[in-house]
């Protein structure tokens, strides 16, 4: 049986591959190469002694996923595959809507015509939006504030009518709260095409001299110092999650949400002076207006993840830190490198 990856030359898919690879598991990989690099799995394969199949192919490809599952004995599915970045997809909407929610229903015809109903799911904090109560539980009121967020709550919906109306699917949401960090080994970690849309990767550029400064979006949210609250988890820890997810779901019937984070919130003021003592010299930032369609105060209650699914995070901010460093001085142009891989 194989695991079938999409999107997993990706960030979180990457690290993903290095956990299922480590645990035994036979993998088969598909991702368009939009949002990432063939070199990540090449690394993969380094890191772990490990061989897998990689097909270059889009989800909304109904054929090349019907050859896909016709070669290979497909057992389950891991969905990363997906459009990501929230200020984006507030003025390209179609975009998101086209990739994530129409790219789902494709994979998920396909599953269904080959009698692979066991699904773990890349779904996103951003389902809850603006919430007046936190830690965040897996039963709060869901309402995304962007078309990024509508996108992942739209496929939990549609996911849901899918296990409602067949009682064979056996599916994990997985609600990610901020994945940071890389692979100890400094060989695969967060590569953003362009500006960095997230927070760690724009503070190591600053820090690696790639960028003048970090811009902090929004200093008047109401916390202890005006900047935004998120839970950040390092992607190590998010990639074991999945690990747990798909043991469930290979043996169980039906649907369910699990919050994956730490269930600590952090500050981005705050996650910029860790970065500051791990790396020993100050980051130069500036305040700048809130980005649209974001939100003050994001943290997980994460009780249910590890009383259903025998999962916690277990590193910690410093490390988070450590290990994105480690991956950009290692990596100053991600996977863009110029020398031979033979180098490294």
């Amino acid at each position: 049986m194989n695991i079938l990856i999409t999107g997993g030359a990706g960030y979180i898919g990457s690290h993903t591959c290095v956990e299922l690879l480590n645990a035994g598991y036979n993998i088969v990989v598909v991702d368009n190469l939009s949002n990432s690099s063939q070199l990540s799995l090449h690394r993969v394969r380094k890191i772990t002694g490990k061989d897998f199949l990689f097909y270059k192919a889009d989800i909304r490809d109904k054929n090349a996923l019907e050859t896909i599952f016709h070669d290979n004995q497909i057992g389950a599915v891991i969905h990363f595959a997906g459009l990501k970045a929230v200020g984006e997809s507030v003025s390209m909407p179609l975009k998101y809507y086209q990739n994530n929610v129409a790219g789902t229903v494709t994979l998920c015809e396909v599953m269904e015509k080959h009698g692979v109903f066991h699904l773990v799911f890349s779904s996103s904090a951003t389902v809850y939006g603006e919430q007046e109560c936190v830690p965040v539980n897996e039963d709060s009121t869901l309402h995304a504030t962007n078309p990024y967020g509508r996108t992942k709550l739209m496929i939990e919906d549609i996911l849901r009518d899918l296990s409602n109306s067949d009682s064979n699917w056996s599916v994990a949401l997985l609600r990610y709260f901020n994945p940071v960090g890389a692979h100890e080994s400094g060989r695969i970690g967060e590569d953003p095409n362009g500006l960095p849309n997230n927070l760690v990767p724009y503070i190591t550029q600053v820090a690696v001299g790639k960028l003048s400064e970090l811009q902090v979006f929004g200093s008047d949210y109401p916390t202890a110092d005006g900047t935004g609250v998120r839970d950040y988890i390092h992607v190590v820890d998010l990639a074991v999650g999945h690990i747990k997810a798909l043991d469930k779901v290979l043996f169980s019937k039906g649907i369910n949400a699990y919050n994956l984070g730490t269930g600590n919130g952090y500050s981005v003021l705050e996650m910029v002076h860790a970065f500051e003592e791990v790396i020993g010299r100050p980051i130069p930032y500036r305040l700048c207006v809130r980005r649209p369609g974001d939100i003050a105060i994001s943290y997980a209650d994460v009780r249910k993840a590890k009383l259903e699914l025998g999962w916690e995070a277990t590193k910690g901010i410093n490390e988070m830190c450590k290990d994105s460093w480690r991956w950009q001085v290692e990596n100053p142009n991600g996977y863009k490198e110029k020398y031979s891989e033979k180098m490294k």
